[in-house]
């Protein structure tokens, strides 16, 4: 499976990690762990991909690594 990242983090009013997907537009997992919120989100990637393609969406390609200046 290609790579997409996922922006993890703790969340106070849900009490679990949580886990953004930014190339897939409501594409979120949560998780009681950084691990499990992590395997969460690839099974939701997984899905998210296997809809679009039902669909004829578009699957968008990984943007990469962020880069910072």
């Amino acid at each position: 499976m290609t790579q997409y990242w996922s922006c993890v983090f703790w969340s106070e009013e849900d009490k679990a990690y949580l886990a953004e997907v930014p190339e897939f537009l409501g594409c979120m997992a949560d998780g009681s762990t950084p691990q499990k919120v992590l395997a969460n989100a690839e099974k939701i990637i997984a899905e998210w991909i296997e809809t679009a393609k039902e669909m004829g969406r578009t699957i968008p390609e990984p943007r990469g690594r962020l880069a910072y200046a």
